[in-house]
Parts: structure tokens; sequence; C-alpha cells
């Protein structure tokens, strides 16, 4: 098991957690092969130091459904970092690994201190 650490301080969300996805697939390694689940492990240190440019912490929203009329929810970038940080990054990786059935277990490897 290869582990890789990074630190989020001074760091844009998005820009780490290309990063973070990129590194989860060993896509920066020799021996990078699509269908092969790489044993790579990503650390991230200082979550709570990343920065948010412009108005991006108070436009960006994030939506759920309840399933029952009227049940759709939304929050802001700011009430979800507020309440957890790390289900934000989360959510931000996930959505830069391809639609497959790899995903849910590459995102296994992510840790966050």
């Amino acid at each position: 098991m290869i582990v890789r650490e990074i630190d989020a301080t001074n760091q844009s969300l998005g820009r780490m957690a290309s990063k973070i996805a990129m590194m989860l697939r060993a896509k920066d390694t020799a021996g990078w092969t699509p269908h092969i689940m790489p044993s790579v492990q990503v650390v991230v240190h200082n979550l709570d130091k990343v920065v948010f440019k412009g108005t991006k912490a108070t436009s960006t929203k994030y939506y759920r459904h309840s399933g029952y009329p009227g049940g759709l929810r939304e929050r802001t970038l700011e009430e979800m970092w507020a309440r957890n940080k790390s289900e934000v990054l989360r959510l931000a990786v996930r959505g830069m690994l391809p639609e497959n059935r790899q995903r849910d277990q590459l995102l296994k490897n992510l840790i966050v201190k």
C-alpha cells in the first residue's frame, strides 16, 4: 500500500480535489492501467486551512432530495463546510472520479486527518 500525504494549507478545494483524484487512481505512476484497482492511500492534513476565493462559499449549492413531493433541500458550501469539512472534500473528489464500480472503492482510500 502506497501512502501519499497532502497538506491542504492555502490550497483551493477544487485544485486539491483534482490532485487527490489523480493520486487515488494512480495516474501519476508509470504503470497506470485503467482496469486495475491501485493500492494507493491519500491522507489529507490541515483541511480547515483550505481557501475559498471570490463568492464560491456563498454561491455554490449542494442539493439533496428526500424522495417526497417538495422534498428538495439545498445548502450552500459555507453551511456544508461548517457542518462537515471532510464530507465536502469527499463530494468534490467523488465528482472527479469516473462513474464506475471502482469509484466507491477508491473513495475508501481517502483519509482526512
